[in-house]
């Protein structure tokens, strides 16, 4: 499991004397525990492992936004520590789809639904999360379906 890696890293990292590493891993069980607590009054459960992925994809996906506006805003001291945070949170992210393996995957739901207009986006998108979510770059995969059925 995911969760338990974190944690092995995190002790190794105390270990280690990484302060960094040891305060980025920190961060990530911060945010799952509070996802933990979230989860007990929500009506549905979901996997351990998948919850674990969907808050390290969001604080990835904080952490590249935070990247570009300190690189705009000229503060690479700051864009240099978000990148390293960066780093630590995708070490325990599934290997992504890229973007061939996306194509194929819409291509097949495209066929299997007969998805052919921008209308049918919504369909083929809530078929690509339940198919791939865990592994699936939401912003690549929305642009991809959009390019396939215009």
């Amino acid at each position: 499991m995911i969760r338990d890696d974190i944690k092995a890293a995190t002790i190794a990292a105390m270990k280690a004397g990484a302060k960094e590493r040891t305060a980025a891993l920190r961060q990530i069980s911060a945010k799952i525990k509070d996802r933990d607590i979230e989860e007990r009054t929500s009506a549905k459960s979901i996997p351990d492992d998948e919850l674990v992925v969907s808050v390290l994809q969001k604080m990835a996906k904080q952490r590249r936004e935070s990247i570009e506006m300190y690189d705009a805003g000229g503060r690479a001291e700051l864009a240099a520590v978000e990148r390293a945070e960066l780093a630590v949170i995708e070490e325990f992210l599934p290997q992504m789809l890229d973007e061939a393996a996306t194509r194929a995957a819409i291509e097949a739901i495209k066929a299997e639904t007969g998805a052919s207009s921008m209308k049918d986006m919504g369909t083929v998108m809530a078929e690509l999360k339940a198919r791939h979510g865990a592994v699936l770059d939401g912003k690549l995969a929305s642009g991809l379906v959009k390019a396939a059925l215009s």
